[in-house]
């Protein structure tokens, strides 16, 4: 009886023993820590549009500006823009058919006026991607158009893990 209580005792304590190791992040030969990958769950997808759109609405209350609502054609603009980045593996403007955000807009049903389109190639989440779009004076006026009503954001994660994400701001 003693032996299985010592060996129980043993063996709790050995499990203690694993605990996971807190492992220092890699950093580049910048100095700076390597960004890990994110990867986008299920419930990820749902809370997206919501997520970027309270960031959005923040940045602009914090401006003087009013809020911005989801809007589905801008979205589903968005999505199939991102998609078809991914498929011509470059972040650009223009669709493989010759479409321009306008176009897309347009093809989607959005009867607003498209103020603009920012796109993104990365392996970070859309809060990241929403601070380097703030960072650049192009893809921050966007956001911040004065007269911006709505935003549909859309992605496309690769099994790679990178992320081609697009949104577009309409008035």
């Amino acid at each position: 009886m003693t032996k299985h209580l010592f060996l129980a005792a043993a063996a709790v304590l050995a499990l203690a023993a694993c605990q996971p190791v807190q492992q220092q992040p890699q950093l580049g030969p910048d100095g700076n820590p390597i960004p890990v990958a994110y990867r986008i769950t299920p419930r990820d997808q749902v809370e997206i549009p919501n997520r970027i759109l309270t960031e959005i609405n923040l940045l602009r209350a914090q401006s003087g500006l009013s809020p911005v609502v989801l809007s589905p054609a801008l979205a589903a603009a968005s999505t199939a823009h991102a998609r078809d980045m991914a498929a011509q593996n470059r972040a650009w403007h223009f669709g493989s058919d010759g479409s321009s955000p306008l176009d897309r807009a347009a093809r989607f049903g959005y009867t607003g006026r498209l103020i603009g389109e920012n796109i993104s190639e990365t392996y970070e989440n859309e809060i990241a991607t929403l601070s380097a779009w703030m960072q650049t004076r192009d893809t921050r006026d966007v956001i911040m158009d004065p007269s911006a009503l709505e935003i549909g954001i859309g992605w496309l994660q690769e099994p790679s893990n990178k992320i081609w994400w697009v949104l577009n701001v309409g008035g």
